[in-house]
């Protein structure tokens, strides 16, 4: 089969017309990652923060909007950290002056904690303009264009994950059908190492 020369060739997949869309899609899931990669790398430098510290604001800042409270033990499950290292990484935000931790009303051995009106600013100003460009790039969608599109994201995101896998069941795949007779199969060559995948 004749493959456009812009697509790289792929030792993974077959020369099957689905494949070679699939494929297609993987490298563009590729370059997205490369891209939002440079962009958290830039999000951090222009902050002064770690990925980790840029996780919890973002996670406070969501809580704070369903109105939902939130403790260190809460923080250290959602970036899956000791209860240790998250105190050390609460340390250094509350002394940038990011977050603020207060005792709970009514249970009094319950800690707190919140953002504070410094980094909402911050994290406003430093990514408004890039989630109005991401925003924009949905304008015009049909319904069900976003619906394909988000049906697919989530099962990338099972697959990637391996949920379903470890699970037993195929919720991740549109439908799981054996390998066509006919189809030719590139075999990964000796010592060659595995593709990335887009994760």
């Amino acid at each position: 089969m004749k493959r456009d020369i812009t697509t790289p060739p792929s030792y993974w997949y077959s020369d099957s017309a689905e494949d070679d869309r699939g494929a297609r899609v993987m490298e563009a899931l590729r370059s997205y990652r490369a891209a939002e990669m440079d962009m958290r790398r830039r999000t951090q430098t222009s902050m002064s923060m770690g990925e980790n510290e840029l996780r919890v604001l973002r996670h406070l800042t969501r809580a704070c909007a369903a109105g939902r409270e939130v403790t260190p033990i809460d923080l250290a499950r959602h970036l899956g950290v000791s209860t240790a290292s998250i105190t050390a990484l609460l340390d250094r935000l509350e002394r940038s002056g990011h977050l603020e931790r207060r005792r709970h009303p009514s249970d009094r051995r319950k800690i707190l904690v919140s953002s504070t009106g410094h980094a909402d600013v911050e994290m406003r100003d430093t990514l408004a303009s890039m989630h109005a460009r991401m925003m924009q790039a949905t304008r015009g969608m049909s319904d069900s264009e976003a619906e394909a599109v988000t049906s697919f994201l989530h099962r990338m995101q099972c697959a990637v994950a391996d949920v379903c896998h470890s699970a037993g069941t195929d919720c991740c795949a549109i439908a799981t059908r054996p390998a066509s007779p006919t189809t030719t199969t590139r075999l990964l060559p000796t010592g060659a190492a595995a593709p990335e995948v887009a994760a």
